[in-house]
């Protein structure tokens, strides 16, 4: 994993090949999430919603500008943006992290 440590607004995350194609890695591939019990690519966030509603994800409707996910069991807290297009590597990433063996990023 390269990149760059970007610290801003308190928080710090790492940003892949800065100034490339969010939606690109290291190998200038797309990534894609699928989720791996159905083999299924995420293409829209109805899709994404099915799966995480049925894992037992609840919609928070606080913040306008974000779709967000909360877990009762958990402290997780899943926070997108509104537009499907602005769906990045690191929102990829931070949906397989806390949904362990169901998600997975692979490249195109």
């Amino acid at each position: 994993m390269s990149g760059v440590w970007v610290f801003k607004n308190g928080v710090v995350r790492l940003v892949e090949n800065p100034g490339a194609d969010s939606l690109q890695g290291s190998s200038g591939r797309r990534k894609v999430l699928v989720h791996t019990p159905s083999d299924e690519v995420i293409t829209s966030y109805a899709v994404l919603e099915r799966k995480l509603l049925s894992l037992g994800w609840e919609r928070y409707y606080d913040d306008p500008d974000l779709l967000q996910y909360h877990k009762r069991s958990t402290v997780h807290l899943i926070s997108l943006p509104k537009d499907f297009n602005k769906f990045k590597s690191m929102h990829m990433y931070d949906i397989v992290v806390k949904n362990r063996n169901l998600f997975e990023v692979r490249d195109t």
